[in-house]
């Protein structure tokens, strides 16, 4: 059977690695606490203890503040994961099975025009 390596973002190690990159910078806990606009700075240690991670928009913003892209900032593991299922998927989706659930969506796309 078939693999495909699946990305995953390591919520420990990105934690671990926005704290280094913090302190790299000279930047606090509380210097992003009042970046972000933060009444408390409980967020902050989140995503450095790996508990949770930055919003996209948190995490584009950090990027910024940092001096660093952000795949920089997160640090992936690989997955397997049986490229079977995505067979089977994508064959339910080639299949109509899906749109057919959702007759409105036929053609909906058809409206959208290219600017």
């Amino acid at each position: 059977m078939s693999v495909l390596q699946f990305p995953v973002i390591d919520t420990k190690a990105t934690g671990e690695n926005i704290a280094r990159l913090r302190q790299k910078c000279g930047l606090s806990v509380r210097d992003l606490q009042s970046y972000f606009g933060f009444e408390a700075p409980q967020a902050i240690y989140q995503w450095q203890h790996g508990q949770s991670l930055p919003s996209v928009d948190n995490l584009f913003a950090l990027s910024e503040l940092l001096g660093v892209p952000m795949n920089e900032i997160l640090v992936s593991t690989n997955h397997i994961t049986h490229i079977a299922s995505f067979e089977r998927q994508a064959e339910a989706c080639r299949s109509g099975v899906i749109w057919g659930m959702v007759p409105w969506a036929q053609g909906a796309w058809q409206n959208f025009k290219i600017a």
